[in-house]
């Protein structure tokens, strides 16, 4: 394997590596799959180092030998392993893996890839949707245990690596997302281990100083709680319990942070030693047994009162149950007793109050419930656990899809959400302007439907405006709602350029804006929102002209046909036009002689005995008598010429006429007045 470029402090670890895991997985891992492997590794010219320069050989190789020393030897998991770099490599095929060996190792050769890809993205792995989204792209939870024990051999490799920065980096992600899916899972030694690695590499003045603090060997610190708990164990035995006892120190990043929560030093930590006593008792004398066996601990060693936490005579609202004490055992150490009966350890561990759970790591109901059934397999599987691992799907957010940004930003949508759903997600403004986007590299319409993993970059133009369609292209309700808002807004702009235009117009014709009756004439023409007919109006979706009639019409219904008020021109005497040939009762002839018509003097010109008229056929069917120099006389006759008739004076003057009088004349002081009284 000289051709794959092994450093000379690589070379001898490849031999070694290889013996180590046929030992440890000799039952798994055959010599023709490694010769195989090794072969295969020899065409690999330059490997891809990753950033810290590991051979990606010896990293497989190593990560192998941990999985089958710490959890299990399953032959599918460590021959992905070792196969992923060569996949990666494209020194095999994934077709050519399921021939070889079978369908389940391409699955999760491929899901490892598709793992791989997230780390390309620059994402931040502190959000909770990294951690969904890693999930998500497993596709098998076996996936997710060779991430967690690959993560474990890359923290126990960098320990003094120069690039510190990078360290760090690795270390702060073990213990945000891997230590936490690590203890889900029940692999309590790895997260402690990681937990404790990140400390030392994020903070190694700290972890260097509990460290001597402690200042014991592990064969001492057991020594010590094997003290304590001997007599524990005599006198509980006398008293015919069946229990089982077991104690433990607490980790370094453990004590940390009671360090850190408490404000104390580690001389005050009060339970930097626990101890746990779990009693197999019926359910009816729980109770009395743990209160036996506390009243045992607690003769032997003096306790303290005020670190007392009964939990069995009022169990916490999440079900935990359990007695908790702090006593002053040998050597002048505070050590904390914990009591509970089998049943209450399997609810503290594995039930509603899981243990995770009890130490406050954030959660999610489907994942806990999810995770509790996989650390049951883990922990009581008889046919091996990761053979009964096969048949679980990595589902647990099937209904949601997690897309990048070019920047690496996550977000979360719902399943089906599309690419305008994205853009509202991301701005208002965003969304409201979106003309479409690109999609891993590939221009895509906004009803693209997004998949996890992708890449999302979105095209804007300011020209851009929502329509009521997009409402059928959103998932969200969030990005429906932010589009009927800014419709409603666009809508309400457009009623307010309607009405200023119509109060425009009915001011240059002179007639009078009254709101009562508009409100009738905008029922009468069918609309029943006033809103929405004031912006169908400012959009040019209605003719002004329709609605002045109907206006018009509408008040002339509502005034009397003659006002008294006026002042009548009865001395004025009007001399016939031409002989009367129309009914005795009309002013006016409208067309060849037409009697009993029903028609009006026109408002908006008020035509009086002698002026040149034309009728026009209203929508109603009543005829309107206009001056043919009347203001709106050139739009009537250039758009309704079929809805014109001819009308002319029929010569009897026996009504009274309102009329308009025009007055010009010289601006001078008193003009008025003369006007008014000058003869």
């Amino acid at each position: 394997m000289e051709a794959t470029l092994f450093s000379p402090d690589e070379r001898p670890l490849v031999p070694k590596l290889y013996r180590r895991l046929l030992g440890a997985a000799s039952h798994a891992i055959t010599k023709d799959d490694m010769r195989f492997i090794v072969e295969s590794a020899k065409k690999m010219q330059v490997p891809q180092r990753d950033r810290f320069g590991f051979h990606p050989i010896v990293s497989a190789l190593e990560t192998a030998c941990t999985l089958a020393e710490s959890i299990d030897a399953d032959r599918h998991m460590l021959l992905a392993i070792m196969l992923s770099p060569l996949s990666s490599a494209g020194l095999i095929q994934e077709i050519d893996i399921q021939n070889r060996w079978d369908e389940d190792v391409a699955k999760m050769v491929r899901g490892l890839a598709k793992v791989s890809t997230l780390y390309s993205r620059s994402a931040s792995v502190e959000s909770d949707n990294f951690r969904k989204l890693l999930l998500t792209f497993a596709e098998d939870i076996r996936v997710i245990i060779i991430m967690i024990i690959d993560r474990l051999r890359l923290m126990r490799a960098i320990n003094h690596h120069p690039a510190e920065k990078m360290v760090k980096e690795v270390a702060y992600e073990a213990n945000y997302l891997y230590a936490p899916l690590a203890h889900r899972l029940g692999l309590y030694a790895i997260k402690s281990e990681l937990e404790d690695m990140s400390l030392k590499y994020s903070n190694r003045d700290i972890y260097t100083k509990i460290a001597h603090q402690l200042n014991e060997t592990k064969s001492r610190r057991d020594a010590y709680i094997a003290n304590f708990i001997a007599p524990i164990k005599d006198k509980l035995s006398a008293e015919g319990l069946k229990f089982e006892i077991k104690g433990r120190t607490k980790s370094i990043y453990s004590i940390w942070n009671k360090m850190k929560k408490q404000h104390n030093t580690i001389e005050d930590i009060f339970d930097l030693f626990a101890i746990r006593i779990v009693i197999d008792c019926e359910i009816p004398r729980e109770k009395s047994e743990c209160w036996l066996a506390y009243s045992v601990v607690t003769d032997m060693y003096r306790p303290n009162p005020s670190r007392l936490k009964d939990w069995i005579s009022i169990p916490k609202s999440n079900g935990y149950e359990s007695l908790h004490i702090t006593v002053y055992g040998p050597d002048e150490r505070w050590v904390e007793v914990q009591i509970r009966t089998r049943r209450m350890d399997a609810v503290a561990e594995k039930g509603l109050a899981a243990h995770w759970k009890y130490k406050g790591i954030k959660s999610e109901s489907n994942l806990d419930t999810w995770m509790n059934n996989i650390r049951d397999i883990l922990e009581a599987a008889e046919t091996g656990p990761m053979e009964l691992m096969k048949n679980f799907k990595m589902d647990v957010y099937s209904h949601e899809v997690f897309v990048f940004t070019p920047k690496g930003d996550l977000y979360k949508l719902p399943q089906g959400a599309t690419l305008l759903d994205f853009a509202f997600n991301i701005h208002t403004n965003v969304g409201t302007h979106c003309v479409g986007g690109r999609v891993n590299g590939r221009n895509r319409k906004l009803n693209y439907r997004l998949a996890s993993g992708d890449t999302v970059e979105i095209f804007t133009s300011q020209q851009q405006e929502p329509s009521i369609d997009w409402l059928g292209i959103v998932e969200t309700s969030k990005a429906r709602n932010k589009i009927r808002a800014v419709l409603k807004e666009a809508e309400n702009k457009t009623a307010e350029t309607g009405k200023e235009l119509l109060q425009r117009r009915f001011k240059n014709r002179k007639i009078e804006f009254d709101e009562a009756t508009l409100s009738k004439a905008i029922t009468r023409m069918g609309h029943k929102n006033t809103i929405a007919f004031f912006a169908a109006l400012g959009a040019e979706e209605i003719d002004i002209n329709d609605v002045i009639e109907a206006y018009l019409s509408v008040s002339d219904r509502a005034l009397p046909e003659q006002n008294p008020e006026r002042v009548s021109a009865s001395e004025y005497t009007m001399q016939p036009a031409e002989e009367d040939t129309a009914a005795d009762d009309d002013v006016v002839v409208i067309g060849d002689n037409i009697k009993g018509v029903n028609y009006r003097l026109a408002k908006c010109c008020n035509p009086i005995y002698g002026d040149k008229v034309f009728g026009f056929i209203s929508s109603e069917g009543v005829i309107k008598i206009h001056r043919d120099d009347c203001p709106n006389a050139s739009h009537l006759k250039d758009k309704y010429t079929y809805r014109l008739i001819k009308t002319r004076w029929s010569g009897k003057v026996g009504s009274q006429f309102v009329a308009t009088l025009r007055v010009v004349g010289k601006d001078d002081i008193g003009i008025v007045t003369n006007i008014l009284y000058n003869k």
